[in-house]
């Protein structure tokens, strides 16, 4: 480490615990605001949960200016233009995010248009290409998975062109993130399951890309193991609310560690499917890991090895000879998704989800070449070998 460099950043504020979500205006206060606009789904907004939050609110003072629930399942520029014209329309001051990875990323989406007065959202593409902070966002996950509540990435579908683009500076980062058990304990299993892996994605994807650092490392085993600890046992109790804590905390933590350390090969193949298929992104998470690690493992054995210990263990760990470690870490792996499947039905191929075509895996493995994920990948992909993963996959 001698010669290494890197840089670590999260100046989101996590506000964690089971009355959480009573801080809210508290927070928004010192950011000067009181009139907030909440993006959600219609999905949250059924379940009740905008109802709990207006109450929390309105028990604080608080009143909720305009809501947005239209939110689609992968977002769309079209959403976060209409979210844009209800900000100003409603003259709102903050958005509150409420929900999942969408409708967290079309609300940061929607900030740049509010805070900028424009109605252009793509000129703002890419990495690096907003000039000055945005407004006040305070996000609520309502799944324990993304880690959107503490990145600085947003992820919009383009209808027209049927590609999602990406959004990254630092100003998307939200100025606050509630962790409330009593947002997530309504989760089906299902979704409870894919979001807990792709959260287990980013941590381990995290932990093997290219810049990985020490820092970005502790955040990926902290929330490896604490999946790994959980996930089974909030599948079996539903109301667990300290396990539905301890997901929602490790979703977190891996945002923590992949917007320091990126993601790989999982990630570029993974959005490309999720393009082109409409797969759930924490399914596809959940099928594609443990083939993306084989196909990683020569170049990252010992990391790979490294993670059987938050994975299964210590006495498991220990017990497993060192040469032997990177295949049980990806066998522990393979495991975990049998024992999912078992509870909840996820799938574990692609075939099994009903959606991925076998004649769509070229164009799926041509797609990932462009994705900037693949950048991070500690081994170079080539368009045979990216179709190979995903034939393992299938």
């Amino acid at each position: 480490m001698k010669d290494a460099y890197y840089e670590f950043f999260c100046p989101v504020k996590l506000i964690v615990g089971a009355r959480a979500l009573e801080n809210i205006p508290f927070e928004l206060g010192a950011l000067g605001a009181s009139r907030p606009l909440v993006v959600t789904d219609r999905g949250v907004a059924g379940a009740g949960l905008v109802d709990t939050l207006r109450e929390v609110l309105a028990a604080g003072g608080l009143e909720i200016a305009a809501v947005y629930d239209e939110v689609p399942p992968d977002s769309s520029l079209g959403a976060v233009r209409a979210i844009a014209r209800r900000y100003r329309e409603a003259d709102c001051d903050a958005l509150i995010a409420l929900g999942g990875g969408s409708p967290i990323d079309t609300a940061k989406a929607a900030n740049i248009l509010a805070s900028e007065r424009t109605e252009d959202l793509l000129q703002f593409s890419g990495a690096g290409n907003l000039p000055r902070p945005l407004k006040p966002l305070v996000v609520i996950p309502t799944t324990a998975g993304t880690g959107s509540e503490v990145t600085f990435v947003s992820i919009v579908r383009d209808e027209e062109r049927g590609v999602k683009v990406p959004f990254a500076s630092p100003f998307l980062m939200p100025d606050a993130a509630v962790l409330d058990p009593r947002m997530t304990l309504g989760l089906p299993a299902q979704i409870t399951a894919a979001t807990a892996m792709d959260a287990m994605t980013h941590a381990c994807e995290s932990f093997i890309c290219l810049a990985k650092n020490p820092m970005s490392d502790a955040y990926a085993a902290a929330a490896v193991r604490a999946v790994a600890e959980h996930l089974l046992g909030v599948l079996d109790r539903p109301a667990d609310a300290d396990g539905r804590l301890a997901l929602a905390q490790a979703a977190a933590m891996a945002g923590v560690a992949f917007s320091n350390s990126m993601v790989g090969l999982v990630h570029a193949l993974g959005h490309s499917v999720g393009a082109l298929c409409h797969l759930h992104h924490g399914t596809c998470m959940s099928i594609l890991l443990p083939a993306v690690l084989e196909y990683n493992l020569a170049a990252r054995r010992e990391a790979i090895g490294e993670l059987l210990l938050p994975l299964a263990g210590a006495e498991v760990y220990a017990d497993t000879p060192v040469g032997n470690r990177p295949e049980k870490t990806i066998a522990r792996l393979k495991w975990l998704k049998d024992e999912i499947h078992a509870r909840c039905g996820l799938p574990r191929t692609l075939s099994e989800t009903g959606k991925v075509a076998e004649a769509q895996l070229e164009q799926i493995a041509a797609m990932a070449l462009d994705d900037g994920s693949i950048i991070f990948n500690p081994v170079e992909v080539s368009r045979e070998e990216a179709l190979a993963v995903l034939r393992k996959a299938w």
